[in-house]
């Protein structure tokens, strides 16, 4: 059954139209910024083999229907990120796309089971240099609405400060009082009762089935996350290499990979990679992903061996992946991600 959507209702749809307006501004602000820098703007499609494989994304599942009446099997993408990569590997070297991707089992006032990702790489640059550009996005989204700070539920961020850059060891340790680093080995092993005992002692509760990657998540999520992004954003930045699917490991320590994400007034904006291209190790972590799915979903994705054929192919790169409906809503001050969306997908009631 389907709830009525008030949105299309005149008075309500006039109460959303400036934020509507802003998302229009801030949108051609970023199309100019990046095409000042040469990157090309690439649209990936969205019907794919495979919709990504991490564990904890879910996808929206259809079929194509051959000229002889055969189906396959195809998913609406939860990121550009596998056609990007090909395109990267048949040459482009900076390219940036306006994605609308999908993602199930995912609505609140931050998630939308339909959005869009703007996405873009850089081929043989460090990805350092996506940190810079996070930052330049911040202040230019802020820039073109007239926003002095970034704001989200009575919390704000300073879009003109420089962003604080924080490794996961260091947001654990400063947070939770734990030694993250302490509980991953160098080849990737992870010390699930280690981690386990420090949580707990950090007055987070763990499950007894709940594995490394679990008991990660819970003091990520409880004590880290809400004291990230305040008064100017974060970069929280080198992940445990289980929790980087698709990163290069850091070369001054393989315990940890090139990925960070950042954050402001306590939200995720953004996710950003150096780039993996082992297609050995990419099916290998691909896998491991599964597993996890199928272990705690009871489901599991096909792997796209188009893409890891692509990947040997592939340039040095670093690539993110920014939620741009949450950069309009913090711009703007918006409570919920439905104001910053000119059309939101029906809530169907159960």
């Amino acid at each position: 059954m389907t709830s009525q959507s008030p949105w299309w209702r005149a008075d309500i749809h006039q109460d959303r139209r400036p934020y509507l307006e802003a998302r229009g501004a801030i949108t051609r602000a970023v199309r100019r910024w990046f095409e000042d820098r040469s990157f090309t703007e690439v649209e990936g499609a969205a019907l794919q083999v495979s919709p990504g494989n991490e564990a904890h994304l879910h996808a929206f599942a259809t079929e194509i229907i051959g000229n002889s009446g055969e189906t396959s099997p195809l998913y609406l993408h939860t990121s550009p990120e596998f056609a990007c990569k090909k395109l990267l590997a048949a040459g482009e070297t900076r390219i940036f796309d306006f994605a609308r991707v999908w993602r199930n089992r995912e609505r609140g006032p931050l998630h939308h089971p339909e959005f869009t990702l703007l996405e873009w790489y850089r081929t043989d640059e460090p990805y350092e240099q996506l940190m810079a550009d996070c930052a330049d996005l911040l202040r230019l989204a802020a820039e073109t609405v007239g926003a002095k700070t970034l704001s989200y539920r009575q919390l704000s961020s300073d879009p003109f400060q420089e962003p604080e850059r924080l490794s996961l060891q260091e947001a654990f340790q400063r947070h939770a009082g734990i030694d993250l680093l302490a509980t991953v080995e160098a080849d990737g092993r992870t010390d699930r009762d280690g981690l386990a005992r420090a949580a707990m002692q950090a007055g987070v509760r763990i499950a007894d089935d709940d594995v490394w990657a679990d008991v990660y998540s819970k003091v990520l999520v409880e004590r880290v996350e809400p004291n990230l992004g305040m008064g100017r954003a974060t970069i929280l930045c080198e992940y445990p290499i289980s929790e980087a699917a698709l990163a290069r490991p850091k070369a001054s320590d393989p315990r940890v990979a090139e990925r960070f994400e950042l954050y402001a007034c306590g939200v995720e904006l953004a996710n950003a990679f150096g780039e993996l291209t082992d297609p050995v190790e990419q099916r290998r972590r691909f896998q491991c992903e599964m597993d996890e799915k199928a272990r705690v979903y009871g489901e599991r994705y096909p792997i796209d061996e188009d893409f890891l054929a692509a990947l040997p192919h592939m340039p040095a790169a670093c690539g993110s992946a920014l939620g741009f409906d949450r950069l309009v809503m913090l711009a703007t001050g918006a409570r919920r991600i439905e104001q910053v969306i000119w059309t939101p997908v029906a809530d169907v009631a159960p």
